[in-house]
């Protein structure tokens, strides 16, 4: 569980445990999770007031997996043994099917080599696009390998969303993935490191977090359901 690791530094704050009946609760919201539609353009997105949570990172870093392990489903989101397979903005509902309370997004992986350049460029154009227009975005979840950190692409995209998480119209939400692959103490050190990187885009309107994450082992799963309930509720209910 995150309390069982140091807190990230200032002003980052840790994601608090979701346990008991805060933590079923968010995980049966999670659980409804359910394909809604997918995108090559932004213009084949429908329109919603929907408050949306956007999933990017590297195309190896577990993006797909962490969806389906929020999800509590196997394959709610493709996740391939083969990095860069995702190619569109595939979009999921939550909450009742005749009142959904929420989206997920799921943003094209970047960073991978082996994909065709031409491919590539028109992926990270769309999902550029998405990160600094999309009206109703609320949260970026970033998935970071956390026996990578922080990587310099990981970095760019940081910079480039840096003014949406500056003023605060977009909270930033940061997963360490894969921490099962890493000794506590490997852990720990990468969670400081991150938070070094991050403190670059901090403000006092800044709203980011951060969490370790294993969707193997299920750490940080509830927490990060309960955070993301939490985010939505009020929203729902008309207040930021």
């Amino acid at each position: 569980m995150t309390d069982d690791l140091p807190a990230a530094p200032t002003p980052f704050r840790k994601v608090e445990p979701g346990e008991g009946e805060e933590a079923k609760r968010a995980l049966a919201w999670t659980h409804t999770a359910r394909f809604l539609v997918t995108a090559s353009q932004l213009s084949e997105l429908p329109p919603s007031e929907l408050p949306e949570i956007a999933f990017v990172g590297r195309s190896n870093a577990g993006k797909s997996t962490a969806i389906n392990a929020l999800a509590q489903q196997r394959r709610l989101a493709f996740a391939s043994k083969t990095p860069g397979r995702t190619q569109h903005i595939n979009l999921f509902e939550l909450g009742p099917k005749d009142s959904p309370d929420a989206l997920f997004a799921d943003l094209p992986g970047y960073g991978y080599a082996a994909v065709e350049r031409a491919a590539k460029q028109r992926w990270q154009q769309v999902m550029a696009e998405y990160l600094e227009t999309r009206r109703n975005l609320e949260t970026i979840v970033l998935l970071v390998d956390a026996r990578l950190g922080i990587t310099p692409i990981d970095r760019a995209l940081l910079d480039f969303v840096a003014p949406r998480i500056g003023n605060g119209t977009v909270r930033l939400l940061v997963l360490l993935t894969k921490t099962d692959k890493l000794s506590r103490q490997q852990t720990a050190t990468a969670l400081a490191d991150a938070g070094k990187t991050l403190e670059s885009i901090a403000t006092e309107a800044a709203d980011v977090s951060l969490v370790p994450f294993s969707a193997l082992r299920g750490q940080g799963v509830g927490d990060v359901a309960a955070f993301l309930r939490a985010v939505v509720r009020p929203l729902r209910s008309g207040v930021r």
